[in-house]
């Protein structure tokens, strides 16, 4: 996870998080080269720099790789709502390994400071919690 990346940035670098993009945005699986197409209009990249990052993407398991009529196609694992909730689990898991009461201090705080909604929102999950736990 990087620290200083936002979103699917947090957890792939520039040129990964671009690849997985088009991916997810695919309305079905594409090829190589209809990805780098995609690509090279926002980011100047060679196409075998650009397979190169798919194929380590699959060696990763985000991306599956399959021949349709000869010719390799990419496609997402698992979209990208199922992506971010693993990731954010992960990287939650990740940081209460710090230590859950600093973490959860600075939980509150960086949300009372960013979204108070969002604050709100944890105040209403964390009760919905702890009623199914007492039922």
């Amino acid at each position: 996870m990087r620290l200083s990346g936002n979103g699917v940035g947090a957890m792939f670098g520039t040129l990964e998080a671009r690849l997985m993009r088009l991916c997810w945005d695919a309305a079905q699986p594409l090829t190589a080269r209809a990805i780098h197409e995609r690509l090279r209009e926002e980011h100047l990249v060679s196409p075998l720099t650009t397979t190169t990052v798919l194929n380590r993407l699959v060696r990763k398991g985000f991306l599956v790789r399959a021949r349709v009529s000869g010719r390799l196609h990419f496609s997402a694992r698992i979209d990208e709502s199922d992506f971010v909730a693993q990731a954010s689990r992960r990287a939650m898991e990740g940081i209460l390994s710090l230590g859950a009461e600093a973490v959860t201090a600075s939980l509150v705080d960086v949300l009372a400071e960013r979204d108070p909604e969002q604050l709100e929102e944890l105040a209403r999950l964390i009760r919905r919690r702890l009623r199914e736990r007492d039922a």
